[in-house]
Order: C-alpha cells, then sequence, then structure tokens
C-alpha cells in the first residue's frame, strides 16, 4: 500500500504476541505492525509454527527501521542497496514499476512482513495457512485447501460485496487491497482495489499502482493535499494524495475506473499480478479469472 502508516522504532518495547480468544488465531503486534495469523494442520505442527513466526517477528521492525531512509528512496538504478531479507523482497516487488512511475519499497512493506512471517510458519503437518497484515494476506496452500477472501468496496465501512475462493493449485498465494479511503495515502480516487498475485508483497505493490490509476487527474471536485503536510515521516513527500472524492457523475466513474483497469490488465499480460477487483462509489469493475471473481454483484449505483 502506498505510505502506510510510518514506520517507527520502538526499541525497548516487548513484541505482543497471544493467542485469540477462538484458541486458533495468533496475534503479533509491534507498533504498526499488526498481524493475525491461523495455520491448520497436526497440532505440534501447529504449535511449532506458531512458536517460529513469534521468533520470527521479534526484532522485525527495528531490522527495517535501520534501512528505514533506504527503504523510502524511490526504486531505480541509484537506489540504495538493502540487507534485510524483507527489505530486499520490498525492493524486488516494486521493481517491475520503477521505470514507469515513482515508487518506493514502501509501496509493499505490508505484504513483504506478511510473506516473511508466512515462510517462517511453514513446516511438516501444516496444510493452510494465513498471514493477515492489516488486510494485506499471505497464503500457503497444501494440495486440497482452498482460502477464501472477502471483498469489500470501501474499507471505511466495510461491507461483503463478494468473495473470490482460492485454490490450492492456483498461483495465487497473496492478497492485498489499497484505495484513497484506506489507511494508506493513495494518489487516485478508488475506493479500493483488490489484487491477487503469487506473493503478498507484489500484490501490495501492485494494489497500490492500481489504485492510483483510478483517477480524473483534471477534476476540481477532487481534494488532494500534500503527503507531507498530513502526515511530514512518508516516503511521498510533496505527492499530492486524495482526501476527499465528490459524488462522480457515471460518465467520471467509467472514465476513472478505465484507467485503472487498463493498468490491471498490462499487469495481468505481464504475469505480475491473477485478478484485480477495483471499486469506486458502489460500481464494481474486475479483470482476470471469472470463476474467481464470478461472485461480484452487478455494478451499483451510488445514491443520488
Amino acid at each position: 500500500m502506498a505510505a502506510p502508516q510510518p514506520i517507527s522504532p520502538v526499541r525497548g518495547r516487548p513484541i505482543q504476541a497471544a493467542l485469540l480468544a477462538d484458541g486458533r488465531r495468533l496475534h503479533l503486534q509491534d507498533g504498526p505492525i499488526d498481524l493475525i495469523i491461523e495455520a491448520t494442520g497436526e497440532p505440534e505442527a501447529v504449535r511449532h509454527a506458531y512458536d517460529a513466526a513469534v521468533r520470527r517477528f521479534t526484532g522485525l521492525l527495528d531490522a527495517l527501521c535501520a534501512e528505514l531512509s533506504a527503504l523510502r528512496a524511490p526504486t531505480g538504478g541509484n537506489a540504495p542497496a538493502l540487507i534485510h531479507p524483507v527489505a530486499q523482497r520490498m525492493a524486488a516487488a516494486v521493481a517491475p514499476f520503477a521505470d514507469a512511475m515513482f515508487i518506493t519499497p514502501m509501496a509493499a512493506v505490508a505484504g513483504a512482513v506478511a510473506d516473511e512471517i508466512l515462510k517462517a510458519l511453514l513446516c511438516p503437518g501444516i496444510t493452510r495457512a494465513y498471514v493477515n497484515n492489516g488486510g494485506d494476506i499471505a497464503l500457503h496452500l497444501a494440495q486440497g485447501a482452498t482460502y477464501t477472501v472477502g471483498l469489500v468496496d470501501r474499507p471505511d465501512r466495510p461491507r461483503l460485496i463478494g468473495s473470490a475462493e482460492i485454490p490450492a493449485d492456483s498461483p495465487i498465494r497473496g492478497v492485498a487491497t489499497s484505495g484513497w479511503r484506506g489507511r494508506s495515502f493513495s494518489l487516485g480516487i478508488a475506493d479500493a482495489v483488490t489484487i491477487l498475485a503469487p506473493t503478498s508483497a507484489m500484490a501490495d505493490a501492485a494494489a497500490t499502482v492500481v489504485a492510483n490509476a483510478v483517477d480524473l487527474p483534471d477534476s476540481r471536485g477532487v481534494v488532494r493535499v500534500a503527503a507531507r503536510d498530513i502526515q511530514p515521516d512518508n516516503d511521498l513527500g510533496d505527492r499530492r494524495v486524495t482526501r476527499d472524492v465528490p459524488l462522480l457523475s457515471a460518465a467520471e466513474r467509467a472514465q476513472a475506473l478505465s484507467a485503472g483497469l487498463a493498468v490491471a490488465r498490462d499487469l495481468m499480460s505481464r504475469g505480475l499480478v491473477a485478478s484485480a477487483a477495483l471499486h469506486l462509489q458502489g460500481e464494481t469493475v474486475s479483470t482476470g479469472d471469472a470463476a474467481l471473481l464470478s461472485s461480484h454483484s452487478q455494478q451499483e449505483r451510488p445514491n443520488a
């Protein structure tokens, strides 16, 4: 996601780690990183997986903070070298977009963290696992397992408008959502863009890119503010991020969604994403495997 809540050091404060009330899911939290984890399989394997996740999570925020200036630098030929595996994963996820636009590794931070903790979870006896980092999800699916993703059109007022079932034989192992109404900054006007991709880091970066592309750049009604004026500690600086979108006409919605859909289709043609669903003021358009996104309802019209 673009410019997530700032990573801030919390040295000297232990991470929070506890099973949730259902006894199945593990909650890990350190500063702005907040994970919900579930693994299924042999009980001993699940216990081992959760212990491994806690060990891998411990100190991860501090490690990213140590490279924060480099992670906020634009990706490209002169980008600083990165050392930590998660930092490197972030850079690799945004690299396909570096030649065409301004982007930093921070666009993939939530997804890359989810991928890293999922990797630590995996051991013999685990049949299915997910790591949910604020809506950016990394998946493990053994043969025969499936995972169902709920689709919402507004993160600030979540309501289920459909679902996407991901089978084990699918290449999809990452899900991410971005948009101006979410917890992150966006340059576009999409309420939400959900991406299904091979990794959570790639889904995270692609969701940022597609959400930025759902836009009406010449619209005077869209309120934009320099990111620095809202949150001085971010990687977007003086770039103007969306703060409010007026009720749009049908033609305006179609124009903005068409622009985003073109970018999503290009990413699909390059093998970077598998599917995308774009939401704007009650309307949804999607691209990708029809079986995955078949549960989308007919396009809805906003109230006049």
